[in-house]
């Protein structure tokens, strides 16, 4: 308070920005919310989400409030120097009242620069960046809201402009100077780019539940790996001595897509959350930018987390249990889960000459390192992030007319080999490498089927986050509750993770990590207790809205990466592809192409100048050179989420977690439920064709009749039979006659069968009579039975007819005359009078059959 008046501004007294502050809302509530005198939480106040600007010739004041106009602070930066930045910040807070008399005082302290000017409203501060002469200001003038999650709000930044610090900013190189200025912009920070206010973005919802002291000692509150203007926070902060501190005006936004939707089951809403985080680290152009640099970091990098959740209540928590126990404890919510998975080049030096004007540019490996240092350092990084096992997914082509992505293949599989043998057995990197292209090509495999059977595999491995025990009925379901040793009744954790790549890490690997991503929705949906069986059907509503919000999500990184959308989707590994399909995969193709031969450079040069890269670069030392057989630490292999610990961890976060109750309902402002985002967010009840009719139908039943695939529950014939109906489960005879009848009943009736109408009739519904209806499922029933049944449960006559199939299969002679009854037959159809021998032949033949 001292430190900001004390400069230059006298105490004095105006009205005019003044305004801005004065309400009930502020003037009900200046003090904060406290918890009851029993209750031993931890008061934390509701984060910063308002903004006010105000600018005069000698000082920008920036004044951040929350959303009941509660809590304010103030921020001044100075702008009589154009070669430093002098931020002063009051930690104080002030309520509504204190505030207006804040800035009535320092409205009478400026007036000789013009007062605190006009009020401005911005929506927060992405940083600074300076190009050859003066620090401009980057503010946040536009925001949307594409997520909630706990109550907290995910932003979307539609618009920013950028302000010259200086109020006198002057410019030796004009040109140069407006230059970098539009090569800066070239990277648009309002289309993809994220942030919150209260929730931790840059980190997984683990980590955040589990760890939240995670950043404790360090100088940012947040994963810098995953906020790309890093830089323009750091560049002007970098002599702060704070370390640690949230700065509520400067937030950290991440690059890649956040997308939600709900759905809606029987009356329950559930919540599905996509967040993609692309790394700053070797981030760039798709061929500029390829394999692994010397610090270990792979180009392309994103993380992919699925977040599922039901909206019982909003929080991460339960409310307490009353005042009555003696204690004001909150529970965690048991209501969320969570899946991560990671997608990133080969960690190999590799690269494509784009000099030529080829479509696929020839694979070449530059530098051939026998001890693999920088995939070293890369997976050791990841056994960091992640923990153990992990799980790598190699889908790359493994024979090829002309030998390229094979060239991959080889030194890769050969790093993995390599690094494998100094890892302990128990913490050794599974390696799966497997043609996905081939494979859909030659159609000797079932793309999906055989990519769930993987991912049912990896995530038994590396498991799920769930922040509660076992729902109640799965204990129930399998006998007594209290004997039951296989109900869990703890949190679930993931440990490792699944790393999927392709060549170009977009089309096939992002329809596998949809393939990861289905099957993790279904064992979230079970550990919520909202299905009986984590098989979830193709073409059901549920797997639908999951298909296109991962279509957007693989389109927006192709789009950051190469410039152009994806060109194969799920459908053209499901051999279900568009009508136009073919036709879009073309113009996709030749987008991509022109792209990446005429654009790519410009827009390396603007991604290296929007992270600073050429900055980092120079400050950077080179890295140490790690232990050839010991490429690891140790620490590094240890279990990285404890149960005990995390659950701890997870207690004392919701009881310590933020008052999100004024922040989240606003009880103070009248809102409109259509414009209520939880309201009018993307449903399954939204999709094509749907009525409120829908409500009461199951969003995961099938609506095809395409055979489902039950992945490690079937196995051998019984696999392969238990694919297609049975009479014991689905098929009737009475069934199959009513549909036939209903089928007759709409066609228009004919007396003369040689008639159009008759033969549309018959050609359209070909009538199946009741005798071979009963004889093929007879036959169904006989195969289901035999597979069921052993030597000698089967019934007598099926036994017997089914031996006497295997015999005459072999070619052994029945008893009797049967050879000479078939040589006569033989005879017989050679003679030149058969009709002479007409009914006799008839009645041989059958004998012979039977």
């Amino acid at each position: 308070m001292d430190r900001l008046v004390s400069q230059s501004d006298p105490p004095s007294s105006s009205t005019l920005p003044a305004a801005v502050f004065q309400g009930k809302a502020a003037e009900s509530s200046d003090k904060s919310i406290q918890p009851p005198a029993n209750c031993n939480l931890v008061p934390k106040f509701s984060a910063f989400n308002k903004f006010i600007l105000y600018e005069n010739k000698l000082r920008f004041y920036i004044v951040a409030s929350n959303a009941s106009d509660s809590r304010h602070r103030i921020v001044k930066i100075d702008r009589t120097s154009q070669t430093d930045i002098a931020i002063v910040e009051d930690d104080t807070d002030y309520s509504g009242k204190q505030m207006s008399n804040m800035l009535k005082m320092l409205e009478d302290g400026n007036k000789g620069s013009g007062g605190l000017g006009k009020a401005r409203i911005i929506f927060g501060i992405a940083g600074f960046v300076k190009f050859t002469a003066g620090w401009y200001m980057i503010v946040i003038s536009k925001r949307s809201v594409v997520a909630l999650l706990g109550g907290h709000y995910l932003y979307h930044c539609e618009n920013t402009e950028m302000i010259a610090v200086a109020s006198n900013h002057k410019i030796d190189r004009p040109a140069e100077e407006q230059r970098l200025a539009n090569m800066f912009k070239q990277v648009d920070i309002s289309k993809n780019f994220y942030f919150s206010y209260s929730y931790d973005i840059t980190s997984t919802l683990q980590n955040n539940l589990t760890k939240p002291k995670r950043f404790n000692g360090t100088r940012w509150p947040f994963n810098d790996r995953y906020v790309w203007n890093f830089h323009m926070i750091a560049a002007p902060l970098k002599d702060s001595p704070a370390t640690g501190v949230r700065r509520p005006w400067l937030l950290p936004l991440i690059h890649g897509h956040v997308d939600q939707a709900k759905l809606t089951v029987l009356g329950r809403v559930v919540f599905v959350t996509l967040i993609a985080r692309r790394s700053r680290h070797y981030a760039g152009a798709r061929y500029l930018t390829r394999g692994v640099n010397e610090e270990g970091n792979v180009a392309n990098e994103v993380e992919t987390e699925q977040i599922v959740s039901e909206a019982l209540t909003t929080p991460f928590y339960f409310p307490p249990t009353g005042p009555s126990t003696g204690e004001c404890q909150r529970r965690p919510s048991p209501q969320y889960t969570s899946y991560v998975q990671y997608r990133g080049s080969i960690p190999i030096y590799w690269t494509q000459e784009t000099t030529s004007m080829t479509p696929r540019p020839p694979i070449e490996i530059n530098v051939v390192d026998p001890f693999y240092v920088a995939a070293s350092r890369h997976f050791d990084d990841l056994f960091a992030r992640y923990g153990a096992p992990i799980t790598i997914l190699n889908l790359i082509k493994r024979r090829e007319p002309q030998p390229r992505e094979s060239k991959l293949l080889d030194e890769y599989t050969q790093c993995v080999k390599y690094l494998n043998q100094f890892l302990p057995d128990e913490y050794k990197m599974v390696y799966r490498a497997w043609d996905m292209s081939r494979a859909y090509k030659e159609k000797t495999q079932d793309v999906i089927s055989y990519l769930e059977d993987i991912a049912e595999v990896s995530i038994q491995m590396t498991g799920f986050f769930h922040s509660g025990a076992e729902p109640l009925a799965h204990g129930l379901h399998n006998g007594n509750f209290e004997e039951n040793e296989h109900f869990r009744r703890s949190i679930l954790l993931q440990n490792g993770v699944c790393r999927t790549n392709c060549v170009d890490c977009l089309d096939r690997t992002n329809a596998a990590q949809f393939v990861f991503g289905k099957r993790a929705l279904g064992h979230q949906l079970y550990a919520l207790g909202v299905v009986a069986s984590p098989n979830l059907p193709f073409d059901s509503d549920a797997v639908n809205m999951l298909t296109e919000m991962y279509h957007d999500h693989g389109d927006t990184i192709a789009l950051q990466y190469t410039g152009s959308a994806l060109v194969n989707r799920v459908e053209t590994y499901r051999r279900m592809p568009h009508w136009n399909s073919h036709s879009r995969d073309i113009i996709e193709n030749i987008r991509r192409f022109y792209a990446n031969s005429l654009l790519d450079a410009d827009k390396q040069a603007a991604i290296n100048l929007f992270l600073g890269v050429a900055a980092e670069r120079s400050l950077a030392l080179p890295p140490k050179r790690g232990q050839y057989q010991k490429w690891f630490q140790k620490r590094h292999l240890q279990v990285l989420y404890d149960v005990m610990e995390c659950s701890s961890a997870l207690c004392n976060f919701v009881n310590v977690g933020g008052e999100f109750w004024a922040e989240y309902y606003r009880p103070l402002l009248f809102t409109s439920l259509g414009k209520h985002f939880a309201y009018s967010m993307n449903s399954t009840l939204k999709l094509p064709g749907k009525t409120l009719k829908d409500i009461a139908y199951s969003p995961f039943l099938p609506h095809s009749t395409h055979p489902t695939h039950h992945p490690r529950l079937m196995a051998g014939v019984r696999r392969w039979i238990g694919t297609y109906p049975s009479s014991q489960h689905e098929f009737s005879k009475k069934a199959l006659t009513s549909k036939q009848e209903v089928l007759k009943s709409d066609l228009p009736s004919t007396d003369d069968p040689r008639s159009s109408a008759a033969l549309a009739k018959r050609l359209l519904h070909p009538d199946v009579p009741v005798e071979e209806q009963t004889e093929y499922l007879k036959y169904v029933d006989q195969c289901f039975a035999l597979l069921e049944a052993c030597n000698d449960e089967a019934e007598p006559e099926d036994k017997e007819i089914y031996e006497r199939f295997v015999r005459k299969s072999k070619g052994v002679v029945e008893e009797g005359n049967s050879c000479d009854i078939y040589v006569t037959y033989v005879r017989t159809m050679q003679a030149e009078d058969v009709d002479t021998y007409g009914e006799d032949l008839v009645a041989t033949y059958e004998q012979w059959l039977g």
